[in-house]
């Protein structure tokens, strides 16, 4: 348990540290530009590992690192299509605030300049094309 201070100069007691541990990595996985990008791109369509690096520019080891990170926090989930692993939105998240913190990031990163480059890339990605290089 920890200890914090109220507004009103109260002590109270709250929880213990796993459980604000747990909320951490939320905001850990929040925490890089790239990770927040990728949220964004997977919100215009599911995409493979090759299609996001080919929107971000990064190296395929990056770009598995953030997913991965983005995976375990709870905010995407992969699916197996034929050859492909897609990766794609969380539609039933196990917390509820997951699914609030993607819709507030319209709030704060929509009109990006890169994140707009980003969401035009997106639509002109043909995997077809980009993974078979």
């Amino acid at each position: 348990m920890f200890l914090y201070i109220s507004s009103n100069n109260e002590m109270n007691y709250v929880g213990d540290i796993p459980m604000v541990e747990d909320k951490v990595k939320f905001f850990k996985a929040l925490s890089d530009s790239n990770r927040l990008r990728i949220l964004k791109i997977l919100q215009t369509r599911p995409l493979c590992v090759c299609e996001i690096t080919n929107v971000l520019e990064l190296a395929t080891s990056t770009v598995s690192q953030h997913l991965k990170i983005l995976k375990e926090a709870g905010f995407i989930i992969e699916e197996k299509e034929g050859k492909w692993v897609n990766y794609l939105i969380n539609p039933h998240p196990g917390d509820p605030r997951i699914s609030s913190l993607l819709t507030s990031l319209d709030y704060w990163i929509a009109e990006e300049s890169v994140i707009i480059s980003d969401k035009k890339k997106v639509l002109e990605t043909d995997r077809h094309i980009i993974c078979s290089k």
